[in-house]
């Protein structure tokens, strides 16, 4: 291919158009599907077809060449109809960025032309047996001119759905290697044993890697992993803010469906419907504002990391430089702080707009608060204000530990 010359495949503005109407088919049934655990292959399938995962692939390779400013803002809104599938897709625009990141030639001709044509990467890279967190097992052994792979992974979220696993090892050589392998590969086994309260429908399960051949071309040495700053660890916290942003809005919306459909007047409140009470008026105005807050928070924070690659390189030969991906970071830290609260407050508030008969089963409004928390979980949000205070107090840059 020659990616100076590759024709577009879609725009941005063809694939935003496109989002909308799958954002409308996520909505459909979500409760529901979420309280039985349906997993969302259906979804997945809309996903593919809508070519968002695309987004962000170069136009010098026929893609989109999006921003993140437009990612997070997809994001935000596939989070909003169905957090489940905006977390499951972490991975693949994880991947995607990695790769415009600090990715070969070859690699990305590859690579780029497998998302522009709607297939999905998914994620199996932790391990809950390490030491040390961080820590990797799974090993990568010569094998004549090819390679076996051996080892367990979880929170492999988004494998089930997509047609390549991308995994963290270790070489013969000590080296932190990334291995790319399609789903159906004899030996790489995918599966759904996520036990988690929240974001149910991830199948964030196992990965188990038993002798699995592997070829040269499928692997690449990670060379950048907690040596040099790069935006990435950046973008990987801000999808998650992004994604709680989403939890939040969407408890905005149910707020405003029962409060118009099901929610019953005080009565002592001197009205007829529940609409008419200044209190639900309130809350359902401060959980809007919350979501509000969220929302332009984290597409601030992305319009920060976008400045920061679009910046002068570093001596380091990185976009932006490391003062500038260290601010990116800070930013994106705030966001995480402010997002996680909007989420996790937004969905404890949506219970006064319907008092106890809000908390019956056939709702499941309490998915809310069950998926921001398992998601503000992920990374402690006291240890992100902290981080940001030591810079504004003391210019100390974010740790190189990928979480900033």
């Amino acid at each position: 291919m020659n990616t100076t010359t590759a024709p577009r495949t879609v725009t941005v503005g063809e694939v935003l158009d496109r989002v909308t109407e799958l954002t409308a088919s996520l909505c459909v049934d979500t409760a529901r599907r979420e309280a039985e655990r349906e997993l969302p292959y259906g979804s997945m399938d809309a996903v593919r077809t809508s070519a968002i995962g695309c987004l962000r692939v170069p136009a010098a390779y026929g893609g989109p060449g999006a921003s993140l400013v437009d990612v997070f803002r997809a994001v935000i809104d596939l989070a909003e109809a169905d957090s489940n599938v905006a977390q499951a897709l972490r991975p693949h625009f994880g991947f995607i960025e990695k790769l415009i990141s600090d990715g070969g030639k070859e690699d990305r001709e590859r690579w780029f032309a497998a998302a522009l044509a709607g297939e999905l990467f998914g994620n199996a890279t932790g391990e809950t047996t390490a030491k040390h967190p961080g820590d990797i097992h799974t090993a990568l052994v010569p094998d004549g001119d090819r390679y076996r792979l051996s080892g367990t992974k979880y929170y492999s979220t988004g494998s089930l759905f997509a047609d390549w696993v991308v995994i963290a090892a270790k070489n013969h050589l000590d080296q932190r290697v990334r291995v790319v392998l399609p789903h159906d590969r004899p030996g790489l086994r995918l599966i759904d044993d996520w036990d988690g309260m929240g974001q149910r429908m991830t199948a964030s399960g196992t990965t188990e890697l038993d002798d699995v051949e592997v070829f040269p071309h499928e692997v690449v040495v990670d060379e950048a992993v907690g040596v040099r700053r790069t935006h990435l660890g950046a973008y990987h916290q801000l999808f998650l803010a992004a994604v709680e942003t989403g939890i939040a809005k969407n408890a905005v919306r149910d707020a405003i469906g029962y409060a118009r459909d099901r929610a019953r007047a005080v009565r002592h409140s001197g009205v007829d419907h529940a609409v008419q009470d200044p209190f639900v008026q309130h809350t359902v105005g401060e959980i809007a504002a919350l979501g509000y807050g969220a929302e332009a928070t984290v597409l601030r924070a992305a319009a920060a990391i976008d400045r920061a690659l679009a910046g002068p390189r570093g001596e380091d030969g990185i976009a932006g430089g490391e003062p500038a991906l260290a601010e990116a970071a800070t930013e994106v830290a705030q966001a995480q702080v402010v997002a996680a609260q909007a989420a996790l407050r937004a969905a404890e508030r949506l219970y006064d707009v319907g008092g106890a008969s809000a908390t019956r089963r056939e709702f499941n409004f309490d998915r809310h608060w069950r998926n921001a928390r398992t998601l503000v979980s992920h990374n402690p949000i006291a240890h992100k204000a902290r981080v940001v205070g030591d810079y504004l107090l003391n210019a100390e840059p974010p740790p190189l530990t990928g979480f900033f």
